[in-house]
């Protein structure tokens, strides 16, 4: 049986597209997902897509997102 170091490294050792489904995996067992969250999550992303494509709202490149994040933070 591995350890948990060892079990850290070897994910660490993984492709990130692995890596990413090792972590989801563990969170889920952590926050089991539910379906009525995931259903609404899905409502929320289908309008938000439906309002950028429509132009009622504007995207915002990550970079500047952090940017924001940064001086909110940093005051």
């Amino acid at each position: 049986m591995h350890g948990m170091k060892e079990i850290i490294e070897e994910a660490e050792s993984l492709p990130i597209e692995e890596r990413v489904v090792v972590i989801d995996s563990l969170l889920r067992t952590i926050n089991p997902p539910t379906a009525e969250i995931d259903i609404e999550w899905i409502r929320v992303a289908k309008r938000r897509l439906t309002e950028l494509r429509s132009g009622q709202a504007m995207p915002i490149s990550g970079n500047e997102v952090f940017a924001r994040i940064r001086n909110r933070f940093e005051k």
